[in-house]
């Protein structure tokens, strides 16, 4: 049977498809509720009553409240055209580094603190993946930030090389499934020990490399094996690090060649936005797809 290639949308195409802001509105709530709409905050099915206001969505009479689409998702209480959100989101699944909220702004002709307001409500929808990883899991960890020897003195910390003034993304990779990282405050075995509890089934082969925090993991239920990288080993028969590496490589080009920096209080956003990415807006699926799986996750994540 010959691959089956995705199916791509190109930009032009895809704005044809939402000539109108209420074309976009009718997407958010297909893909919310199919062909009958209920209401957001009681459930009701029944006593429905569409608006004449497109804008407003429904009005509920059981509950007597006002809800559209939008309502308990990022894009809740939002005055930009759903055409820009549409846009915006396209940019964020189709951009394998991302996308910048100077360029957003460029793009949608909108101020940079809205570009980056989208963005940030967007990333919002990337997040708590609760599915554990099982089979073949890859662990390793990741630093952002630059080299020390490239900051200002005032901002040099004087307290070493390598890691020191990084952030620390403790990740995670099933082979030939989905991907997970989390901002850590370090690598030790605490740290370690929890988040692979949190994430990753029970007897589950774990490779690592040969860093002291992912030592004795073998004794948590899970079978261990690690490459010795101190010595050049990159590969010992089924233990290799090289799919999360891969990640932290692309994670890298998209902070030093897109982003630049990020602040540490929304490090994991950014970090949720690149593995949602890997994981849902994979080149291998559909461009619909991608986006359906973006908005498809929206529902109860209202909050930065």
């Amino acid at each position: 049977m010959p691959k089956r290639h995705a199916k791509t949308i190109s930009l032009f195409d895809f704005m044809q498809q939402y000539p109108a802001e209420q074309d976009a509105i009718g997407y958010f709530e297909k893909t919310r509720w199919g062909d009958e709409p209920f209401c957001t905050k009681c459930g009701c099915a029944g006593r429905i009553t569409p608006q004449k206001n497109y804008k407003k969505g429904y009005w509920c009479g059981d509950c007597r409240s006002y809800f559209n689409a939008f309502t308990n998702t990022p894009l809740e209480h939002s005055r930009v055209d759903a055409r820009k959100w549409m846009f915006a989101a396209y940019l964020l699944m189709t951009a394998r580094k991302g996308i910048s909220a100077m360029q957003l702004s460029k793009e949608l002709d909108v101020s940079y603190p809205t570009a980056w307001y989208m963005l940030h409500r967007l990333r919002v929808a990337c997040g708590s993946d609760q599915e554990a990883l099982s089979g073949d899991v890859e662990i390793d960890a990741g630093y952002l930030g630059g080299k020390e020897s490239n900051k200002h003195a005032n901002k040099k910390l004087k307290a070493g090389r390598g890691t020191v003034g990084k952030q620390p993304v403790l990740g995670m990779r099933q082979r030939k499934g989905k991907v997970k990282a989390m901002v850590v405050k370090g690598e030790d075995k605490k740290t370690v020990y929890n988040a692979i509890h949190a994430h990753v089934e029970t007897r589950s082969p774990i490779y690592a490399d040969d860093h002291k925090g992912y030592r004795g993991t073998g004794e948590l239920f899970y079978h261990h094996e690690s490459v010795n990288h101190s010595t050049r080993e990159h590969v010992n028969g089924m233990a290799h690090t090289n799919g999360i590496e891969s990640v932290w490589a692309l994670l890298k080009r998209g902070f030093n060649g897109i982003y630049h920096n990020w602040s540490r209080k929304h490090c994991q956003k950014y970090v949720n936005e690149f593995t949602f990415r890997l994981n849902e807006g994979n080149c291998s699926r559909d461009t619909q797809d991608r986006l359906d799986s973006l908005f498809g996750a929206m529902p109860g994540k209202n909050h930065l």
